[in-house]
């Protein structure tokens, strides 16, 4: 899991960014001054750092150099006090990945960190230098035997020695990031860079500098010129996930990608030639997004050239427990050092779920069960309280004393309030767009 310190001395500051960053799936944690948030760098190794400027045994601004000594890797996000600009330009030219204005800022802390995330990803695959041959992300370590996921395959293995865009359908969860890498290893770019890029995860302006780069002075707070991630896939591949949420116009730019290979950076006026091959994935229905006037027809069938459909767990339940069985000796073993069974009445529980969050959702579930088990042996009694009694229509129904009851209850009438702006919703509940849909879906909220 993706770790996130937080170095504040104001307590009230900490527990609002721990909520906000926890409800997005980060693991939160907490420092008050310079020589605990050390201590925190060495004993956890946080991929993210939120650092406040202002500190009772030091300044963060000098901090950052000492956290990058312990941690080259790690990205440092600055908090600044109200109007303090000049604070946030000393932090990053002494190596901040950038900074934000407490109070102000609250709408990009996770964007913010989902970009720095990527970047420290992208920094520890390139330390990594894993064989070209190596095993990791192959077409022989995706599980299933279902004749669903064996026919996408196939057709992966097929599309992998040649150079057309792919893309990948299918709802969250179902491995497309996993079909985009072993397509990569397959090709002739495998010696090269993959370069994963979420869509959803930025503005139109940051998605567009991420993509394509920008020059210094292109905007505020360019302090100097920065590649772009289709250069950084240069002669390798790219993946961009979530296709579907990008934004409009800044579609046109990727068609013209495709169709010349090449790009113009933010703030520039010189075309740069790119040879990137380009993996594309989404969880939306492209022809209805077309129909809705959110997205290109020319763009959609440039990208589909070949098109691989990925089956949700649910329509292959053969699967569920190959599934379950692979990630409890692997877990297990990277957890208490020891392989993990799992009782037959666990499976068959398991089996009867729906399994909305689909290969995700069952790995996080088995997870979950192997830190509580007491034995050898995963149960019934180890999965959470929803799986262990029977589904009926898709939705559970929540006794009146349960939490979840709670929470579906003031979620609808926050959503009766905002006529349903979700985005407004998720604003007022302090909690992640994100998180909002997927509890949406898990009470059927749709359905009312």
């Amino acid at each position: 899991m993706n770790r996130v310190l937080i170095i504040d001395d104001e307590n009230q500051i900490r527990g609002l960014l721990s909520r906000i960053i926890g409800l997005e799936g980060y693991e939160v944690l907490q420092a008050d001054c310079c020589k605990s948030g050390l201590k925190q760098v060495v004993a956890h190794d946080p991929d993210v750092v939120l650092c406040d400027v202002r500190l009772p045994d030091g300044n963060g601004v000098e901090l950052i150099g000492e956290i990058k000594r312990l941690k080259p890797l790690a990205e440092v996000i600055m908090l600044t006090a109200h109007g303090n600009i000049p604070d946030g330009v000393r932090a990053i030219k002494n190596g901040a990945f950038d900074y934000l204005t407490k109070g102000d800022d609250n709408n990009r802390i996770i964007p913010l960190i989902s970009r720095a995330m990527e970047q420290v990803a992208r920094a520890k695959r390139e330390c990594q230098a894993v064989p070209p041959a190596g095993r990791e992300y192959s077409f022989d370590t995706i599980l299933g035997k279902s004749g669903a996921i064996r026919e996408a395959v196939e057709l992966a293995r097929k599309v992998s020695v040649t150079d057309v865009p792919v893309l990948l359908t299918g709802e969250t969860g179902t491995g497309k990031e996993v079909f985009a890498r072993a397509i990569h290893r397959n090709s002739d770019r495998a010696k090269k860079s993959f370069v994963a890029v979420n869509c959803a995860a930025f503005s139109k302006e940051l998605l567009e500098s991420e993509m394509f780069g920008h020059v210094a002075g292109a905007f505020t707070g360019a302090l100097k010129s920065k590649k772009g991630l289709f250069e950084e896939a240069d002669h390798g591949t790219i993946f961009l996930d979530e296709i579907g949420e990008m934004a409009f116009d800044l579609q046109a730019k990727l068609l013209r990608v495709l169709e010349s290979g090449e790009f113009i950076r933010v703030g520039d006026t010189k075309p740069v030639k790119v040879d990137a091959r380009v993996i594309a994935a989404t969880n939306r229905d492209l022809t209805r997004e077309i129909e809705g006037g959110r997205f290109r027809e020319d763009l959609y069938y440039r990208l589909s050239v070949f098109r691989i459909p990925l089956p949700p767990l649910r329509e292959r339940v053969e699967d569920i427990e190959v599934y379950a069985r692979a990630f409890a000796r692997q877990i297990a073993m990277r957890i208490k050092g020891k392989e993990l069974e799992i009782d037959p009445a666990c499976i068959e529980c398991l089996k009867r779920h729906d399994w909305r969050g689909n290969v995700r959702e069952l790995r996080n579930v088995v997870e979950r069960g192997i830190v509580i088990a007491d034995n050898d042996r995963l149960t019934v009694d180890d999965l959470p309280i929803e799986l262990q009694r029977p589904v009926s229509g898709g939705t559970r129904e929540f006794s009146d004393f349960e939490l979840a009851c709670i929470e579906k209850n003031h979620i609808r009438r926050v959503l009766q309030h905002t006529g349903g702006n979700k985005t407004e919703a998720a604003r007022l509940m302090r909690i992640g767009l994100t998180t909002l849909y997927r509890k949406i879906e898990e009470y059927g909220l749709n359905e009312k």
